[in-house]
């Protein structure tokens, strides 16, 4: 086992949390088999991410701050912790993604992942294995919380008709990942368009790409392969970013008319229409 003193709290945010647990947990006088009993969890759980061998939830963090009285620490610390999960290619960019005051995206073959209910998301990153997909999986719905802030940034996503039959983890994960993107019209600050089949050949051939817009910083263009992500700033690269995306939003089913043709595919392929809500009723 790891003990705290052996723990270097500067080596990793996932470091310093678990020495914080520990060290916060043995002032309050509790063994891990006691705070677990308050949190609703083992003492296997709280060694476990004391010892990094356990990356923390949101969730978890909440319910320690409240047992602890640690004025929301965890809660603060563990957006850290989750964004270093992110693979480090990736991380930047979820930095700059959080700051954006406008995200507008092109997604040709899945949901994008501030989109995504939490089983899709599961299903596509355990695609090729599932270690460390718990841990994954929380750190893709912490970058959701920027979509819930009181001054979210604005978030248009043009998708591929072909998002909506590739079915990702099964039936039923499918059908409410539909649900939840219809659901998804009570959101005034995110718009989804469909790019339908009777489009043709279109702006987004080469690929998926992204376009964030800040207030105070210059403007990136977001691209990835199946390696690694890349970010530039260059004007020219945005320019021509954003004349493909217009010409996307062109070719595109209205807001209106995509998210009927989202409920139009869930009741053809389950079934099922979804109330304006979101909720699936047969």
């Amino acid at each position: 086992m790891v003990g705290v003193r052996d723990l270097d709290p500067s080596a990793s945010p996932l470091d310093y949390y678990g020495y914080e647990l520990r060290r916060l947990r043995e002032g309050a006088g509790l063994k891990q088999s006691q705070l677990g009993d308050i949190i609703y969890c083992t003492g296997s759980l709280i060694g476990q991410v004391e010892n990094t061998k356990r990356v923390p939830t949101r969730d978890f963090s909440e319910r320690v701050d409240a047992a602890l009285g640690t004025d929301g620490h965890f809660s603060r610390l563990v957006g850290l912790v989750l964004r270093s999960v992110l693979p480090t290619w990736f991380q930047a960019y979820a930095e700059m993604e959080a700051r954006a005051s406008y995200l507008s995206s092109f997604q040709p073959q899945l949901v994008h992942g501030l989109l995504q209910t939490e089983a899709y998301a599961r299903a596509v990153l355990g695609v090729w294995t599932e270690e460390g997909l718990d841990a994954k999986v929380a750190a893709r719905l912490e970058r959701q919380r920027i979509l819930d802030r009181d001054n979210p940034p604005l978030m248009w996503v043009v998708m591929s008709e072909a998002v909506l039959h590739q079915e990702i983890g099964g039936r039923e994960v499918m059908r409410d990942q539909l649900a939840h993107l219809v659901a998804l019209r009570r959101r005034e600050w995110v718009q989804v368009q469909i790019l339908p089949y009777e489009a043709g050949a279109h702006a987004g051939l080469p690929g998926e790409f992204n376009l964030l817009r800040f207030d105070d910083d210059p403007d990136l263009v977001y691209t990835e392969d199946f390696v690694q992500g890349y970010m530039t700033a260059n004007p020219q690269a945005f320019r021509e970013g954003s004349l493909r995306y217009d010409h996307l939003q062109a070719a595109a089913l209205s807001v209106e008319e995509s998210a009927a043709r989202i409920a139009r595919v869930m009741e053809e392929r389950y079934g099922e229409h979804p109330e304006p809500d979101g909720r699936a009723v047969a």
